[in-house]
């Protein structure tokens, strides 16, 4: 059930990439253009926006079952849960100990400094 609603969803995630980017541009940002928008009888009616909408209601009902799904034991554990529990059983792995620096002269002028 999980691969069947995963493949719709990366379906439904190109047909929305699509349609979006085939519409028609309303002229730049903070809703500047020729006065069409959204919620304009022009806009109410055009078949890429209510396409636009119907996808994104399909994409979202998606994860949610997506999720609703997993939640229940659809799926296995996850991934940070996998790593954590790896890490608890593994063994500590076996350091030797670094031996000692031994303390060196310091190097001493070969120029003869004048004061």
């Amino acid at each position: 059930m999980t691969a069947v609603l995963l493949v719709i969803h990366v379906l439904v995630c190109i047909a929305l990439v699509t349609v979006i980017l085939m519409q028609r541009s309303e002229g730049g940002a903070l809703g500047i253009g020729d006065g069409g928008g959204f919620m304009s009888a022009r806009g109410a009616g055009n078949a890429l926006t209510k396409a636009t909408a119907i996808l994104a209601a399909i994409f979202f009902i998606n994860s949610v079952l997506l999720t609703v799904l997993q939640s229940e034991g659809g799926g296995g554990p996850s991934l940070i849960d996998r790593i954590q529990q790896r890490e608890q059983t593994a063994p500590a792995p076996i350091t030797t100990p670094a031996p000692a620096p031994t303390p060196t002269q310091p190097a001493t002028p070969t120029v003869p400094l004048n004061n």
